[in-house]
């Protein structure tokens, strides 16, 4: 299969600073996203199920921008992107996502990050 990347765009009713809260801190992390989280300087340990998985925090503009490389990343190229702004339009926070599937998992991964999404604002209570 080959490996695309694809973007997805959610408007949160929320400000840039909590939703980069949602995204970096492991109490909000675990609300939405994962299982567990522990955080070594910028390698985060991601555990669903018992599963686990490293991911390095190699870029990070706050309450703007977070990349994380994971180490089961089939490519150096695969990241999971979080790219955090304000509508000139209607000044609504939009968060954006690019990640990585194969190709023919794109609707899967859409529906997988629009329930997690949906997650995360039921917690934040948006």
């Amino acid at each position: 299969m080959k490996r695309v990347q694809f973007q997805l765009e959610f408007i949160m009713r929320a400000s840039p600073t909590i939703v980069y809260n949602f995204l970096t801190n492991p109490a909000t992390l675990v609300r939405w996203f994962c299982d567990k989280v522990d955080i070594d300087g910028d390698f985060y340990k991601f555990t669903w199920n018992k599963s686990e998985e490293w991911a390095e925090l190699v870029d990070d503009i706050e309450e703007e921008f977070l990349r994380f490389k994971f180490d089961s990343a089939e490519s150096d190229k695969e990241f999971l992107e979080f790219k955090i702004y304000s509508s000139t339009i209607t000044d609504e926070t939009i968060l954006e996502i690019k990640d990585w599937c194969d190709d023919n998992d794109i609707p899967d991964q859409t529906l997988y990050w629009n329930n997690l999404i949906d997650r995360m604002l039921r917690a934040m209570g948006a």
